[in-house]
């Protein structure tokens, strides 16, 4: 039990800048380990979120609550996700070459790509949430209406970070050598257990089963179809995948997410 929750501690303080008790140990061990709470951690993000949503929505127009709710997931998470992306558009943007590639994404400066990628990502999220928001209000009465923004925000948060972590079973770690990598590499050393991927998978789906249309399942398919186009893109040029590159299949498939349930209401 000690070692489950050292583990658990040691994924919020590495993929959030939440605060953690002084005893847990950051060790490679327990970041291999905590890989199975990467979507769990997703509850954490996603329940902030949309607390931050449904509370400033009591005093403030509905878009100024959504852009604070996409606020606290960033303050939360230190823009962790969102500078992998980042990372990524400029390195596959800029780079011709897997060396070239590796290289930029390793610079910690912003470049065109990836401050273009990063504006349109967050606005396409913006709008995506603000559409859902409009939907479910349309169609629920009060209590309904918590439930389904908290399943969105959570659903989302959760099933993109397991999409992300499923490349560790499915791909190779890329590199030219120790100089040139991502902070993720200590946590893709070793074999990830299928045990561990199921766990995983459960805290990744469990939230969609606050929906009352169990349509919404089949957001899971368009995420896994962007997740393997992606993968084919990285394997293609870099031979692999990154830590900058999950931190690009987790924003991607959020917002991937977010769309497929406004198609799924619309026509389902």
């Amino acid at each position: 039990m000690m070692r489950e929750l050292q583990a658990f501690f040691t994924a919020l303080m590495f993929y959030t800048r939440i605060p953690c008790p002084s005893w847990v140990d950051h060790s490679e061990e327990y970041l291999r380990i905590s890989r199975k709470y990467f979507p769990f951690i997703g509850w954490i993000i996603g329940g902030a979120s949309a607390i931050t949503l449904l509370l400033s929505y009591q005093v403030l127009p509905v878009t100024l609550a959504l852009f604070l709710s996409i606020a606290i997931s960033v303050i939360l998470t230190g823009a962790f996700h969102e500078d992998g992306f980042a990372d990524t558009m400029d390195g596959f943007g800029g780079g011709w070459t897997k060396e070239k590639i590796l290289l930029i994404m390793k610079d910690s400066r912003i470049g065109t790509f990836g401050a273009v990628g990063l504006i349109l990502l967050l606005a396409i999220k913006f709008l995506g949430l603000m559409e859902l928001a409009k939907i479910i209000q349309k169609n629920s009465y009060s209590f309904e209406f918590y439930q389904c923004i908290f399943a969105c925000y959570i659903s989302g948060h959760s099933i993109s970070r397991f999409v992300a972590l499923t490349f560790f079973k499915t791909h190779q770690y890329a590199k030219i050598n120790d100089e040139i990598g991502s902070k993720s590499k200590p946590i893709a050393k070793g074999d990830f257990p299928t045990r561990d991927l199921f766990v995983a998978s459960v805290f990744a789906f469990l939230p969609l089963a606050l929906f009352q249309n169990y349509a919404v399942f089949l957001a899971i398919i368009p995420c896994f179809m962007a997740k393997w186009w992606m993968g084919r893109w990285f394997q293609k040029w870099i031979g692999g995948y990154t830590g900058d590159c999950l931190g690009a299949v987790q924003q991607v498939t959020e917002v991937v997410f977010y769309l497929s349930l406004l198609i799924i209401w619309k026509y389902i």
